[in-house]
């Protein structure tokens, strides 16, 4: 299970020729860890007196980065484990029977978890948008800024992940759907990703 790996071992696996962990798995991790990086930011702000009056805020924040850290390791192993029937899918021959049907399935299977991802991305990026607008301790911006490149990064990659899998399923309802959302996800949410982090890069490099 990718979720109880080591870091050695996760990497280990990304890089050798089993085709799971792959981008999603990547993705997830990635998403993890700019989550855990909002929550240890708040956490360490919520502390000072100066931000006091935003204790509530800075709770929930942490609250919520919890949450998404444990469902994106979660769906590292959701990605890997829905890849298994469309890899299945793809050693049938097109002549056998249901073919179509089980690619179909498959492949709809196989772009849950990263558009699961898509959608666990925007949620974090919302929260460190909200934590950087004053609720940040000076010495912490540099980890909400790397929690927001680091989330831009995971949404770019699970929606490759998705789009992987949609474009053959072109013409179909739900992953004309799917394919849509992850578009006008990915043209909102990652430029306000990069904005944080540009900003931030911008204040920390400024020459005095």
């Amino acid at each position: 299970m990718f979720i109880t790996d080591t870091c050695e071992g996760f990497t280990e696996k990304l890089s050798s020729t089993q085709a799971v962990p792959g981008g999603g798995g990547a993705a997830a991790l990635c998403g993890a860890l700019g989550a855990s990086l909002c929550a240890m930011a708040a956490g360490l702000t919520e502390g000072k007196k100066k931000f006091a009056g935003y204790k509530d805020e800075l709770e929930i924040i942490i609250s919520k980065c919890d949450l998404l850290r444990k469902d994106f390791l979660h769906l590292a192993e959701a990605d890997a484990e829905g890849f298994a029937p469309l890899a299945a899918a793809y050693s049938l021959p097109k002549e056998a029977a249901g073919y179509a049907e089980k690619m179909r399935d498959a492949t709809l299977t196989a772009m849950s978890a990263p558009y699961a991802m898509v959608n666990n991305c925007c949620e974090a990026i919302e929260l460190i948008e909200t934590l950087y607008d004053g609720r940040c301790s000076a010495l912490l911006i540099s980890d909400a800024g790397c929690a927001a490149a680091l989330c831009r990064a995971a949404l770019q990659c699970a929606a490759m992940n998705v789009f992987i899998n949609t474009k053959t399923l072109r013409g179909i309802a739900e992953s004309d759907a799917v394919e849509a959302d992850t578009r006008a996800k990915l043209a909102e949410y990652l430029p306000r990703a990069e904005a944080v982090a540009v900003r931030i890069t911008d204040i920390l490099s400024e020459v005095k």
